[in-house]
């Protein structure tokens, strides 16, 4: 019986480390037509490297991003037309932040960190939904790129290397 236990022990602690494994969002569920602030936490280096480079695609509806800047890291935003135009405070937004990148620092592998940056989820976004926020991670001449998206049907925790996803809610 004790074996038993230690196994599913085992199974606990390794399971729970896997889900810790990737790129993921704090907030994982926000309502369309509001405010985000997504955290991405970034749970280790690249084998045993550190991490060096955060980079984030911006998906198509999240607009008017502003990311927040990390001492020992240079910020950079690239930027690009939308898809469509989108309303905010009652003005068109057609252009705005594609990526973020986060380059020039060093996160050791022991250590986790998080990177952060927010806007606003456009009312036109279908609710229950997911968007996905592909993410590469580099690591002194290495990368994990958690860039992998499900195909419909498929469940995420079938993919290696999933990009942190969004579920979209009902407009409050």
């Amino acid at each position: 019986m004790n074996s038993y236990l230690s196994l599913a022990g085992a199974f606990v602690v390794f399971g729970a480390s896997a889900a810790f494994a990737h790129v993921t969002l704090e907030t994982q569920e926000a309502a369309v037509g509001s405010t985000y602030k997504a955290v991405l936490r970034v749970p280790h280096g690249c084998e045993g490297k550190a991490t060096t480079a955060v980079r984030v695609q911006i998906p198509e509806g999240v607009i008017s991003v502003k990311p927040m800047p990390k001492p020992g890291w240079t910020l950079q935003v690239k930027k690009g037309r939308y898809e469509k135009s989108y309303q905010l405070h009652d003005e068109a937004v057609t252009s705005g932040a594609r990526e973020i990148d986060w380059s020039g620092g060093s996160l050791p592998d022991e250590f986790y960190d998080e990177f952060v940056f927010r806007g606003t989820l456009a009312a036109e976004l279908p609710a229950g939904q997911t968007l996905y926020f592909p993410v590469v991670q580099e690591c002194d001449g290495a990368a994990e790129r958690w860039i992998e998206i499900p195909a419909a049907g498929q469940d995420e925790d079938a993919l290696e290397y999933p990009a942190p996803g969004l579920k979209l809610a009902p407009k409050k």
